[in-house]
């Protein structure tokens, strides 16, 4: 779980209202910080459906044999774990409203190039 840990995964995966007003204060503009939040969510997903799959592909028959497949315990609490977390949106909200994402915008690119 070596990428778990750098995620802070006891966000309660209950959906909370949330102030529109801190959102778009953490960066400036409403438009921007969901785009930022979008993205980190979609690396969130990246990094756990990754981890996923290298988990349960050690459980995986590459036989074609049909009598072979039984449910296994361990691949089914594996499984159970992932779905329990929160959704991966939930935790980039969680880092981008708790200052732990670095982000930049092109603008800032030029005004360094200059």
């Amino acid at each position: 779980m070596s990428s778990l840990k750098k995620i802070n995964t006891q966000v309660s995966p209950n959906i909370e209202v949330q102030s529109l007003r801190d959102i778009a204060n953490a960066s400036g503009n409403i438009y921007r910080s969901i785009f930022v939040v979008g993205r980190r969510a979609d690396q969130i997903t990246g990094m756990l459906r990754g981890e996923l799959h290298s988990k349960l592909e050690e459980f995986a028959s590459h036989q074609d044999n049909l009598e072979e497949i039984h449910e296994n315990r361990e691949q089914i609490e594996i499984s159970r774990y992932y779905e329990k977390l929160p959704k991966s949106t939930l935790l980039a909200l969680d880092e981008f409203l708790g200052s732990k994402l670095f982000f930049h915008t092109r603008e800032e690119n030029n005004e360094t190039k200059s």
